[in-house]
């Protein structure tokens, strides 16, 4: 990857929606080279997907929490039981096993108080090998960006 990888790279996540001829003019290469460069980044892994950002307000996820999940034990199998329980949870919006005071950090987009209570009581704590449940709810954000600085 060189320098104008990371160019393209750096316009398709401002905006994955503009045409290869928008990226190729403001990078300064043609059309062609410019496709193919896409191309092969996409071929590569380094574009895993395109995706639509929501303004979450818009749709009613009101509430943003990250939940702080601590295991009884660390045993591979209640790992691995944890993270294969979480995949079926669509309101949780990222999972991240950490290290530190908790073993797995949490971001989860509600509609409001009682369907953050539903997960909490009806999904998550019948999750075999939970421990403790620790919630912090996002009062405002000021930064909210998924660009990765090149």
């Amino acid at each position: 990857m060189d320098k104008i990888d990371r160019e393209i790279l750096m316009h398709l996540q401002e905006n994955a929606k503009q045409n290869t001829k928008e990226i190729a003019t403001k990078i300064g290469l043609t059309v062609t080279p410019t496709y193919e460069r896409i191309k092969k980044l996409e071929q590569s892994g380094f574009v895993k997907k395109y995706v639509a950002l929501l303004d979450r307000n818009l749709i009613g996820k009101q509430i943003i929490a990250y939940c702080q999940i601590t295991l009884f034990k660390h045993q591979k199998e209640l790992i691995d039981s944890f993270k294969e329980n979480i995949l079926s949870l669509s309101e949780v919006m990222e999972c991240h096993h950490v290290s530190g005071n908790f073993d797995f950090l949490l971001k989860v987009a509600v509609n409001d108080m009682n369907q953050f209570q539903g997960l909490i009581n009806e999904k998550l704590s019948v999750f075999e090998g939970i421990s403790t449940i620790q919630s912090s709810f996002v009062m405002n954000s000021f930064k909210d960006t998924t660009v990765f600085d090149l």
